[in-house]
């Protein structure tokens, strides 16, 4: 899909939390594998978009991390969309709090119709859900599919939180 993202290698860090008892050290960072594969193998995501008056707002969707990058799609009309369409900034986290993985940066809408076919194609057998109309309507570009492409990462591995705790920074 995305080629150019594939070689994206974030830069492990530790996250800026006085008062946790994070250590100084490097040692016991968490790699990007650990994230990668938290978010291939997720089933639901949590998404955070601001409305337009700067309300919260926080929903699930079903999402595929591919190529280095988080896409989703969701109807036009939705609350979401309305909002990314305003300030494409969000946050989309995975579904699993005690093995967390944060991503936050800027969604773009993926316009390359072949891009789109393969994400249907690969969604439907991810969910075993047929899209039908939904997916027809992606790929005509009628309803738009989006994907993230994080600026910053988090991972929190609640098991080892102190030593695991990791921030990754993306160029």
């Amino acid at each position: 899909m995305r080629t150019q993202t594939k070689s994206r290698q974030p830069k492990p860090t530790r996250p800026q939390m006085k008062g946790y008892g994070l250590p100084k050290s490097k040692k016991g960072l968490l790699s990007w594998k650990w994230a990668e594969d938290r978010l291939k193998k997720s089933k639901q995501y949590w998404i955070a978009t601001t409305r337009p008056d700067g309300r919260p707002h926080v929903m699930v969707v079903w999402a595929l991390w591919m190529d280095g990058v988080l896409y989703f799609s969701t109807g036009k009309e939705s609350r979401k969309a309305k909002n990314l369409a305003a300030n494409p900034n969000c946050t989309m986290c995975n579904e699993n709090a005690a093995e967390a993985v944060i991503l936050e940066g800027a969604v773009e809408t993926e316009r390359n119709v072949e891009c789109i076919r393969e994400f249907v194609k690969l969604y439907e057998k991810k969910y075993k859900f047929p899209l039908g109309e939904m997916g027809e309507n992606m790929i005509a570009l009628k309803d738009p599919v989006f994907y993230l492409k994080p600026k910053v990462a988090f991972g929190f591995w609640e098991k080892k939180f102190a030593p695991t705790a990791t921030r990754w920074l993306f160029e």
